[in-house]
């Protein structure tokens, strides 16, 4: 599990939900929409929380950067076969955000203080990618193809160009638990993940 967030690592949670929900993409999308544009001319559908194929509870601690700034947040994860939610808390530990991912859609819930440009389908696209089985994540991309190698994923158009690059670091595909990292090249950002499985 990664270490509790320290005063100064709380400070910068706010603005980190709405850098990793906003930064992606240059045009806002419904909290319904299951189509996610990752890159120019390269989306990512939802697939079903239940293609997982498990249910997980995690905690993680991610440091995004994007351009010159640098923020970290901490973020709760619950995933069984009908629901996705992810929850960000605030500065002082209070619920910041919720997302909700079912058959039925995704919602996004924020506290009153948090402006509503927050994008809550880029950040399940990179979920998505980081942990949900090979086979889902290739049949989901459309633009582009999934190409995996010992330790990592990458996201490729048909030039070869690479959109997305996925380095497990200590963790392995799939699990839940070790460091890894995101980079999207195409909108420019990466993140480093500390990610910390709590329930099987």
């Amino acid at each position: 599990m990664p270490p509790p967030l320290t005063g100064r690592q709380r400070s910068f949670l706010l603005p980190a939900i709405l850098m990793l929900s906003g930064c992606a993409s240059a045009t806002d999308l419904p909290a319904s929409a299951r189509t996610i544009a990752i890159a120019q001319g390269v989306t990512l559908t939802l697939p079903a929380p239940a293609a997982l194929g498990r249910t997980v509870e995690a905690t993680q601690l991610v440091t995004a950067h994007y351009r010159d700034t640098t923020f970290v947040f901490e973020g709760h994860i619950g995933v069984t076969p009908d629901r996705f939610l992810l929850v960000g808390l605030d500065t002082m530990g209070r619920r910041a955000l919720t997302v909700t991912w079912t058959a039925g859609g995704v919602v996004a819930e924020a506290a009153p203080w948090l402006p509503d440009t927050t994008r809550p389908g880029n950040m399940l696209a990179d979920i998505v990618m980081m942990y949900w089985p090979e086979a889902a994540v290739r049949g989901a991309l459309t633009g582009a193809t999934l190409v995996t190698a010992p330790g990592s994923r990458i996201v490729r158009r048909a030039d070869g160009t690479e959109v997305v690059r996925i380095d497990y670091g200590t963790a392995q595909a799939g699990s839940w638990s070790g460091r890894m990292k995101l980079r999207n090249l195409a909108w420019g950002y990466d993140i480093d993940v500390q990610s910390g499985e709590t329930a099987p």
